[in-house]
């Protein structure tokens, strides 16, 4: 487990971002580099059928150690890091025996981990955290994944005395750009069930996530001489700000929490002749999902009938809530629960307000709930964990192969 720190650094100063505009698989080189790094590693602890085919999909088998007949168990976790901001030169900060005080990131531009800003801090005091330096994100999501992954695996392989079944590991491309699961073979994987390793604080496990949809929405618009514009110019950029002004206010992200979905605009690019807006649309509940997009509809419908044929909208749906897949193999959720309680860690089932791999996976017929990491703040610039929560994460796993051999 010491080695754990050393492995996670090692990983997140490769870059790999993943990059939504190219149509490579996978989308950027680096996560390829980090693939085939990943995989000499494998290879020299020992693992078989080591193998990163030709889209960046990295996986690996431990065999098991014994002949009783226990289930197939996998772990995933995915090698690109998201590109809300920069995952380029990343130099991590080690912080031992956090004081609970403010964390100074960037002496030049006075960014600080505040406590006061991210309570859950308070709670952290005497622990190893790993932060950015203030410039870009961390890359917990999810390198700290694959270091508990793999550190897991090594624990096992050094302890021949702990009884467990074949495991399946997969490391994935492109996941935070909703690719992740696009080219996963569950049959050639294997795997009876699987978890990914991708959440948050220490205990977290969730087997619900949103359903999901991309929206975008091109307005065109008129352009003359503001001079002579009375009754021909059309701006699109107000057109916009018409339109989602009709979206509800109180469904934004910012406003939201628990089971409550949202309308987030990504982006926005325009002039006065052409206006794209992306929106993402979020809600754990089919039904309330389904009626987001037909507000979003209603109100381009509307706009159209305001000003003519000037709005066009494509929707595309992302992925689903893995809820009614989990829900019907239950036990892999009790297993995971009691795992953490021998290790005197409470299990927090609880929504992810977001997606992983698993859900797309859950739906191609690899059920596959979602296990923490240890980390915070996610896809930014105050990204952290805790080193004894990725020495917690790992043990979770050890402790899921070691209850799975102890039940069969």
């Amino acid at each position: 487990m010491d080695k754990i720190m050393d492995r996670f650094l090692e990983y997140v100063r490769i870059e790999t971002t993943s990059d939504e505009s190219s149509t490579s698989v996978p989308s950027s080189a680096g996560q390829l580099a980090l693939g085939k790094h990943i995989a000499d590693e494998l290879k020299s602890m020992g693992l078989e059928k080591v193998n990163i085919d030709h889209n960046g999909y990295l996986t690996a088998v431990l065999p098991a150690n014994t002949d009783a007949d226990i289930p197939v168990i996998g772990f995933i976790a995915h090698m690109d890091t998201s590109p809300d901001i920069s995952g380029k030169n990343v130099s991590p900060r080690v912080v031992e025996k956090y004081d609970g005080g403010d964390i100074l990131l960037d002496p030049a531009e006075g960014i600080v981990l505040s406590p006061r800003d991210f309570p859950e801090l308070s709670q952290l005091i005497g622990k190893t955290l790993i932060t950015t330096d203030g410039s870009t994100l961390l890359g917990a999501d999810n390198k700290a994944g694959i270091a508990e992954i793999i550190t897991a695996i090594e624990y096992l392989i050094n302890n021949p005395g702990i009884p467990h079944g074949e495991m399946r590991i997969a490391f994935t491309p492109d996941e935070e750009i909703g690719r992740g699961a696009d080219h996963f073979d569950v049959d050639a994987f294997g795997a009876d069930w699987a978890y990914t390793v991708d959440g948050g604080p220490v205990g977290e496990l969730e087997f619900e996530n949103f359903n999901a949809a991309s929206a975008k929405i091109v307005i065109s618009g008129r352009n003359v001489h503001p001079g002579t514009a009375k009754n021909k110019m059309i701006n699109s950029i107000h057109i916009a700000h018409e339109l989602g002004a009709m979206l509800p206010v109180n469904q934004r992200p910012e406003f939201t929490e628990g089971y409550e979905g949202f309308f987030h605009l990504m982006r926005v690019d325009g002039t006065v002749e052409r206006t794209e807006l992306s929106y993402i649309i979020r809600d754990h509940s089919l039904e309330e999902f389904n009626n987001k997009k037909s507000i979003l509809q209603e109100a381009v419908n509307y706009i159209n009938k305001k000003y003519g044929q000037v709005a066009e909208l494509t929707l595309k749906d992302s992925y689903f809530n893995m809820r009614e897949k989990i829900e019907p193999v239950y036990d892999i959720i009790k297993l995971a629960e009691k795992a953490m309680t021998r290790l005197g860690i409470e299990p927090k089932i609880k929504p992810i307000r977001g997606g992983t791999d698993g859900s797309r996976l859950s739906f191609m017929g690899l059920p596959c709930p979602n296990l923490f990491t240890g980390g915070y703040n996610f896809h930014g610039k105050y990204e952290f964990i805790t080193i004894e929560g990725m020495k917690l994460a790992a043990l979770t796993i050890v402790e899921i192969a070691k209850l799975a051999a102890e039940e069969q």
